[in-house]
């Protein structure tokens, strides 16, 4: 009986093992693809772990405004401690020693002089946290809007990275081509459509 043939051909291509770095970025392209990593301790590096590890902390200070955050605790405390220098510096220098000189002031009035001073400015800075509580939000919105545009800075030369070490792998690749062939005689092939028809039947 007559055999009758097929044959298969298979096209196979190898990437070129490429690594393409810059200051910021490593890409590395091998057959099973491409991966790319920041590199350590640069800018980019540092800006993607600090939004990773922030950004729930960053938009709960967005959605909830609160004096007690690190930038607002540091803004108050200066505000207070300039406050109190100076307002203490000029009743001293400009009121309460001149008068002093001039025998023209009690130790009680200067006492009075110090608390109404510290009545002031108590209100004073209870204007400023209210002020800065308002503006709190304003100024987290801003800070997220930075920190993104930045993140995906270095997103967009890590895909460039990416980019250029595929295209130079893709020039590199090597390209080879296999064929295979099989026979059947037609017993072969009339044993194995009885074989299936019989397994149908069961």
């Amino acid at each position: 009986m007559g055999k009758k043939s097929s044959s298969k051909t298979t096209n196979k291509t190898v990437y070129g093992n490429t690594t393409t770095t810059n200051p910021y970025v490593t890409s590395q392209t091998t057959n099973k693809g491409t991966t790319s990593v920041f590199n350590k301790g640069t800018a980019y590096d540092a800006i993607n772990n600090f939004v990773n590890s922030n950004m729930n902390k960053l938009l709960d200070e967005y959605l909830n405004p609160t004096l007690n955050s690190t930038s607002n605790q540091s803004k108050l405390n200066s505000y207070i401690d300039t406050l109190n220098s100076q307002t203490a510096k000029n009743l001293e220098n400009n009121i309460i020693n001149p008068l002093s000189s001039r025998n023209m002031v009690r130790s009680s009035q200067a006492t009075d002089m110090y608390n109404n001073l510290a009545q002031a400015n108590a209100g004073n800075i209870a204007n400023y946290a209210n002020e800065l509580l308002a503006n709190s939000q304003a100024q987290t919105a801003e800070n997220l809007t930075n920190l993104l545009l930045w993140y995906m800075n270095g997103y967009n030369v890590l895909s460039d990275t990416q980019k250029q070490s595929l295209s130079t792998s893709q020039g590199n690749a090597t390209k080879s081509q296999s064929s295979t062939s099989s026979s059947f005689d037609s017993m072969q092939m009339a044993q194995l459509a009885l074989s299936l028809a019989l397994k149908g039947l069961g």
